[in-house]
């Protein structure tokens, strides 16, 4: 993957994301700004997803913990776990939010 591509998947993902947020019941906050998304919780935790270009990566800091996630086969997955980007987010946003939180990209 070249420089342009991974900007072009990168900032489709943080878009996505956002359009997803959204679509929610739930009330989250989010700012986006120079390749990086704070999504901030009711009780003031954020998750944020920023891009890191040198590495082609997504960088994911949950409440919980970090996740740092390259494109293969057409997904972002998680280096260390192996999970794909939207499983990942689900499940951090549930955890932040004490309620189930379903983003999905809209087709």
């Amino acid at each position: 993957m070249n420089d342009r591509e991974y900007d072009e998947l990168a900032d489709a993902t943080l878009l996505a994301v956002e359009e997803a947020i959204e679509q929610l019941e739930v009330d989250l906050d989010y700012e986006s700004m120079g390749g990086k998304l704070d999504i901030t919780f009711a009780d003031g935790s954020k998750i944020i997803i920023n891009k890191q270009p040198p590495l082609h990566q997504l960088w994911i800091a949950t409440k919980f913990n970090g996740h740092h996630c390259e494109w293969q086969q057409d997904k972002w997955i998680d280096n260390r776990t192996g999970l794909e980007f939207w499983v990942l987010i689900n499940d951090a946003a549930s955890k932040q939010a004490g309620v189930a939180i379903q983003l999905e990209p809209t087709a």
